[in-house]
């Protein structure tokens, strides 16, 4: 890469960004991030940036406002600095469960979102497995959504995983299931489940032939493993020989590590989009690195290729 592209890494997941510069080969930006006694933000660019077409990584991960404050700001300074364009890299774009009204009198805080950024001034947003498609209408910009599902169908393949079930843990993953179920040669499976209120789901039933066979739940995060733990006591109450989960975005809220270790799972698998800390990793959480695939889009917007072929 040459030196008209700089990436500049928030303080939400800095390793994913150093990963992507070390397959752009080139330093991450410099970059000052601290916060003032009164819990303000405080940014500053080290570096000269003016006229360069700048990428920032920054997923809005918990603590959301914090980090998504942090990347406005950002944007900004950059922005005052004279870059010739801001592309913004959220491998987990917080907020993106609210994209629609389910109730009277209630936001729709992902357009909310969008809106803000756009504010800020960028010019592009790359991200990653978004919670629902439309959220890229949100923005007036270029959106490019990758898929999680190249790079766990390449880790799934080299299990070779014999009797192979995808398992959406609802209707609404249905889709996403069979699609992924074709790269790894799986069959589909769908749970119906009742959820009587947020966070908080029922497994009812299970619809496909799962007897024997070895299990997949495929989801798009995992926030507080109620519905997949769940989803898994049920494949193998039914009959599952065993039952992996994996997931784009582990939100891991609350106790959600706990209900993990204590269901039977073979093995959980997630994309680092969102860092866990060193307290919540255990030895059934496999992380499976989306760098090189973020690094190999930034590498196609900068020289103007087509990213449309990193969506297979």
């Amino acid at each position: 890469m040459n030196g008209d592209i700089a990436v500049f890494a928030g303080s939400s997941n800095k390793q994913i960004a150093e990963e992507i510069c070390t397959h752009l080969n080139i330093q991450p930006g410099k970059i000052n991030l601290k916060k003032f006694s009164d819990g303000e933000i405080s940014v500053k660019i080290e570096d000269n940036v003016r006229g360069r077409e700048v990428f920032i990584v920054q997923s809005t991960s918990a603590p959301a406002n914090d980090h998504l404050m942090e990347l406005i700001l950002i944007m900004d300074a950059l922005r005052r600095a004279s870059v010739s364009s801001i592309s913004v890299v959220i491998p987990y774009y917080g907020y993106g469960r609210q994209d629609r009204k389910v109730e009277p009198r209630v936001p729709i805080s992902a357009r909310v979102v969008a809106d803000l950024l756009e504010v800020g001034g960028l010019n592009r947003v790359l991200t990653m497995d978004l919670h629902a498609d439309q959220i890229q209408g949100f923005f007036r910009v270029p959106v490019d959504n990758l898929h999680f599902a190249p790079v766990l169908a390449e880790y799934i393949n080299t299990k070779k995983i014999e009797d192979l079930v995808i398992v959406s843990p609802d209707s609404g993953g249905a889709e996403r299931a069979r699609a992924f179920g074709k790269k790894v040669n799986g069959s589909l499976a769908i749970i119906d489940k009742r959820r009587p209120k947020a966070n908080v789901s029922e497994v009812m039933n299970v619809i496909g032939e799962i007897e024997g066979k070895n299990c997949i739940l495929l989801d798009d995060m995992i926030d507080t493993a109620g519905t997949i733990c769940k989803a898994a006591d049920a494949l193998l109450k039914h009959g599952a020989k065993s039952v992996y989960c994996a997931a784009t975005h582990g939100v891991l809220s609350g106790e959600a590590v706990d209900k993990i270790n204590t269901t039977d799972f073979a093995e959980v698998v997630l994309a680092n989009t969102i860092a866990i800390p060193e307290s919540k990793k255990i030895h059934k959480l496999k992380s499976l690195s989306v760098a090189p695939l973020l690094a190999n889009a930034i590498k196609r917007i900068h020289t103007n290729q087509s990213v449309s072929t990193l969506f297979d």
